[in-house]
């Protein structure tokens, strides 16, 4: 049997740098650190941080006055930030740059009395975050069939942004369907995908090419991780999403020769490597990894020193 590894696959310069913040605070300040929300989505980084001192909450009102306090990689909206100040919270912010990025657009479109569409999945910590940076209105659309029952203030002054971790293909979906029903809809110069999403993407779907079955190493809640099982699926392999080696079924493998092998943004390389000794262990393995490698990405740490 055949095991090739995806190249680019794995942390993102985003999670790396929040991730980093969560360690360096715990570093500066001594445990607790409390953190709102997963500060990314993958249960073996959050159990980590865990044991190392880092409270996970979903309330600001759950932190203890005065503590240090880490907003996630995905954002927040303003008024968590402002609730924050007034519970005496002293603030971390470890919202990825890219994602920083789309809440100024939002507020840049707002300002030119545009409506805000912002494309991707209700409920997500990012949108809803980006969605809390709007000063005027904002509309989240996650399909082009909510495109046509639209209700948008002037249909001449319409603009979007994109969550960072959607599916190309859905996305260009969505757009060919806001571009039909909006002509002059105010375009990016492109989607607000980050390059890492769609650079692991783009290897998932080489790798569908030439393998008869793909594992993604990512935790359930990760949206990254879901579209990479995605775009296999989508290019007719079956695909699965694994927190690591262990929920492998060895039925998965009957009657496969080859293997691809990939991980999420949010999912550390150990994992990976754990999902490369368990097949070993299965028996005989021929190893090779894809040609390519991603841009060295590095997002500086924000001052901490609080």
């Amino acid at each position: 049997m055949e095991l090739i590894l995806a190249n680019p696959r794995g942390f993102c310069a985003g999670v790396k740098r929040a991730i980093s913040i969560v360690n360096k605070a715990l570093d500066l300040h001594g445990r607790p650190v409390y953190v709102l929300h997963e500060i990314v989505h993958n249960t073996h980084v959050i159990h980590e941080l865990r044991n190392k001192g880092a409270v996970f909450v979903e309330q600001l009102e759950d932190i203890p006055l005065g503590s240090v306090t880490i907003f996630s990689a995905h954002g927040v909206s303003r008024s968590i930030m402002e609730r924050a100040s007034e519970l005496g919270l002293r603030v971390i912010d470890a919202t990825c740059p890219l994602v920083a990025q789309v809440h100024r657009r939002v507020i840049h479109l707002n300002h030119l009395g545009h409506d805000v569409l912002v494309i991707g999945h209700k409920g997500h910590p990012e949108v809803e975050g980006t969605c809390g940076h709007a000063e005027g209105a904002v509309h989240v659309i996650s399909s082009p069939e909510e495109v046509a029952n639209l209700h948008v203030t002037d249909p001449n002054k319409v603009g979007y942004v994109t969550q960072t971790t959607l599916s190309i293909d859905d996305t260009e979906k969505i757009l060919a369907a806001l571009r039909k029903r909006f002509p002059i809809t105010a375009q990016c110069e492109s989607t607000n995908i980050c390059f890492a999403t769609t650079n692991r993407q783009k290897a998932v779907r080489e790798l569908a090419k030439i393998t008869d079955l793909l594992l993604v190493v990512g935790s359930k809640n990760s949206s990254n991780s879901n579209r990479l099982r995605e775009v296999a699926t989508s290019q007719g392999i079956p695909a699965y999403l694994i927190d690591d080696a262990s929920e492998i079924n060895p039925d998965w493998l009957r009657d496969v020769q080859r293997i691809g092998l990939t991980a999420g943004a949010s999912a550390p390389e150990h994992l990976v490597q754990a999902v490369v000794v368990w097949l070993q262990q299965q028996g005989r393995l021929v190893l090779t990894e894809m040609e390519g490698q991603e841009k060295n990405t590095f997002f500086q740490l924000p001052d901490m020193t609080i």
